[in-house]
């Protein structure tokens, strides 16, 4: 399958995502995945910039054999992928005299500031699970002003498409897991509750930045209404 990008510019939604052809309706009870961010940047395995503890490449392989088996019965599987310009804002090289995990304010918001990471078009930025079990990928962190944890909006508020997605696709639950829990993970599986999904959190399938800010996130997810679960029962 060739995948075909689609870009919204209309009814404030501005994303890129790709949606792999032809789309196919499957069972699995309207339930879909979405894979955040498994990237070579954010991984030990690949040596990335921004690589999180315990990525190593037993960790990925955990994921794709998850995600296959999870695509075999039946689920439809999505994706979030990092994909910054060079002049992102959230790059400490981009800020004279800053560090990387220096935390600044920005028009009245707080800017963690990051290694530069998952530059768009370079190899460890690339996606690390087989690419072609995606129904979707949507692109985030394209806007240069603005950071993206979410895969459903930026920190401008703009969207990325990704509910209407999902709805498009009839799903009504959504099992979320990737890298970092803290960060990315947790902003998917929040704006995913507030937009009316059913969220389940695979932490077994999850690594944080750090324990005290993923032990952290836990508590907000499930103060969300969201489940935390180990491991899936495949």
């Amino acid at each position: 399958m060739k995948p075909m990008m689609i870009m919204f510019v209309a009814l404030g939604i501005v994303g890129v995502f790709f949606v792999m052809q032809p789309t196919t309706a499957l069972a699995a009870g309207r339930t879909g995945v979405i894979v955040v961010d498994m990237q070579g940047d954010f991984t030990t395995w690949k040596n990335g910039s921004l690589a999180v503890k315990g990525t190593d490449q037993a960790f990925v392989n955990r994921v794709k054999e998850t995600t296959a088996a999870l695509s075999q019965k039946g689920y439809l599987i999505f994706a979030t992928q990092d994909w910054h310009p060079a002049d992102h804002v959230s790059f400490a090289a981009n800020h004279s005299g800053k560090k990387p995990f220096d935390v600044i304010r920005i028009d009245n918001r707080t800017q963690v500031l990051w290694p530069v990471h998952c530059v768009q078009g370079t190899a460890n930025a690339r996606i690390l699970v087989d690419n072609n079990l995606f129904q979707a990928v949507v692109q985030k962190g394209r806007d240069p002003r603005f950071d993206s944890y979410s895969g459903f909006q930026d920190d401008g508020g703009a969207k990325t498409g990704m509910t209407e997605i999902l709805k498009r696709n009839h799903i009504q639950d959504v099992i979320v897991y990737g890298i970092a829990t803290d960060y990315c993970v947790k902003a998917t599986a929040v704006d995913a509750a507030d937009a009316g999904f059913h969220v389940t959190v695979v932490e077994g399938l999850c690594h944080g930045v750090a324990p005290d800010t993923t032990a952290q996130a836990l508590k907000e997810m499930e103060a969300k209404g969201i489940r935390i679960v180990k491991e899936l029962d495949l």
